[in-house]
């Protein structure tokens, strides 16, 4: 039982994991996407499509990964080219995927998707307590820690991480020194839509191997709000989806058990959590100031 409620909670926090990630780099690059849920629920959408259609779960991951990276796109050229506000354009890409994601998966509502299999490693595995959970999850979990380990070695030990840290703390002297700012953000930005795919690829072959109209059910948002609650720091956003991942599991627990309480108050438990940590973090206003980027969502037009 035990073992269960464990890998529940992990299958839980990768979706959250791996798109707070990639909105990670992107803020660090200076750059604020509020789009995060729209793409990933056309990542949700474009993975169980390509999926179904294809039969291999794989291809359902790439469709995925490709879409967000290029809905992405589409918000980098707003705001980097066009500069526009991109508080207004991250939410406009939201309600964008929201409504395309409904139209493109009208005709998928109710068919049975082709699930992404667990890994099976022999003897191992079957390790009583522990083998499922180290041993048997699906690939996707094991690539949601691996790249975990990536942002943060990228980040803090290689020349390009730093180079990427410059242009979000200081836009107009990194341009100064003849760093590309606006292609950094580019890459950035794109980076944050193919993990914001991903995490919705991740819902349709692997959470809730369907399609359901709006299935990231606010969890983009959530992964805005672990970015902050984290300090751009990639392992405290590690701490912190599976965090909000035991909050999830732990509601629907409590549903199951017939707690005395209203199953929509605890269906709204893990937007309460996020909405408990954004005060209490705002609170330090201080700390806040320091950790955040210092041109986060300051537009940028190079000198011509």
């Amino acid at each position: 039982m035990f073992e269960q409620i464990i890998i529940t909670i992990a299958t839980a926090a990768t979706p959250l994991l791996i798109a707070a990630l990639g909105e990670l780099v992107v803020e660090r690059s200076g750059v604020l996407n509020l789009g995060v849920e729209g793409m990933m629920v056309m990542g949700a959408v474009s993975g169980f499509a390509v999926a179904l259609t294809t039969g291999s779960p794989w291809l359902g991951v790439l469709a995925a990964i490709v879409v967000g990276a290029l809905f992405s796109l589409l918000f980098g050229f707003l705001t980097l080219t066009l500069v526009t506000n991109q508080v207004a354009t991250g939410l406009a890409l939201t309600l964008l995927g929201i409504g395309l994601s409904g139209m493109i998966g009208e005709s998928f509502v109710g068919q049975p998707g082709v699930k992404l299999g667990a890994i099976y490693i022999p003897y191992l595995t079957d390790i009583p307590l522990v083998g499922r959970l180290f041993f048997g999850q699906d690939p996707i979990f094991y690539l949601s820690i691996l790249l975990t380990f990536g942002v943060a070695w990228f980040l803090f030990k290689t020349r390009a991480g730093l180079t990427l840290r410059s242009v979000g703390d200081n836009h107009t002297s990194a341009h100064a020194l003849g760093i590309n700012v606006i292609g950094i953000r580019y890459l950035a930005v794109m980076f944050g839509g193919a993990c914001a795919g991903l995490a919705g690829g991740f819902l349709s072959l692997v959470y809730t191997p369907q399609w359901i109209e709006n299935m990231s059910a606010g969890r983009g948002w959530i992964a805005l709000a672990l970015v902050v609650f984290a300090s751009w720091r990639p392992w405290r956003v590690l701490a912190g989806a599976y965090l909000f991942g035991a909050v999830s599991i732990g509601q629907l627990h409590a549903q199951a058990l017939g707690i005395g309480i209203p199953s929509q108050l605890l269906s709204s438990l893990p937007y309460l959590a996020t909405i408990v940590v954004l005060v209490l973090i705002s609170r330090n206003r201080r700390l806040t100031l320091i950790n955040t980027p210092a041109s986060l969502g300051r537009p940028f037009v190079p000198d011509r």
